[in-house]
């Protein structure tokens, strides 16, 4: 796909983001925060999180692998593909990148992508590295009309520590949560 399309791609992701920030929805992290703050290590965030969209639901890693117990539900890592095989993923995810390489731009096909192996009511369970790009990929689908998106708060390799090590502080794989690596 040409660049000029892939912006406008991003463009169109973008404005439906900022669209419901126009409207006035009430924007907030919930309650996840607080189970955040439980870690003795100093945690540092990779990023500021994106606001929240209202539908957007979170899920720690464990109530994660609880609910994933359920038929029907659909586990999708978007990470990289890159990130996916040789960090390691989460059994039974699905790899959908939400950016990807070359140039970790948006991936323009990741709503077309998620629509093939889910229905727009079926629970989603998005997972990334800290919980960041979920959000902002769990916020796209709502605005595409999903609507029963999760993402995992501590992703699959958690937040860095003082050393600037992640997997040691939070996250799926900190948690013994299933995983496997190429």
């Amino acid at each position: 796909m040409r660049k000029e399309q892939r912006l406008t791609t991003f463009s169109a992701l973008g404005a439906l983001l900022i669209q419901h920030n126009i409207r006035g929805a009430k924007m907030t992290q919930n309650s996840a925060d607080a189970n955040q703050n439980h870690h003795t290590p100093t945690v540092l965030p990779s990023a500021p999180h994106s606001p929240l969209h209202p539908e957007l639901k979170q899920l720690l890693p464990q109530e994660a692998f609880a609910m994933l117990q359920s038929k029907g539900v659909v586990f999708i890592d978007i990470r990289s593909e890159m990130e996916f095989f040789f960090v390691g993923n989460p059994k039974g995810a699905i790899n959908i990148p939400w950016q990807d390489a070359p140039d970790f731009e948006l991936n323009p096909n990741f709503i077309k992508e998620v629509a093939h192996v889910a229905k727009t009511d079926q629970p989603l369970i998005l997972i990334c590295r800290s919980g960041h790009r979920s959000i902002d990929a769990g916020n796209a689908l709502i605005a595409a009309g999903f609507h029963d998106v999760y993402h995992v708060v501590e992703g699959f390799e958690g937040d860095r520590d003082e050393q600037h090590h992640r997997s040691t502080v939070n996250g799926w794989r900190f948690r013994g949560l299933p995983w496997v690596q190429c």
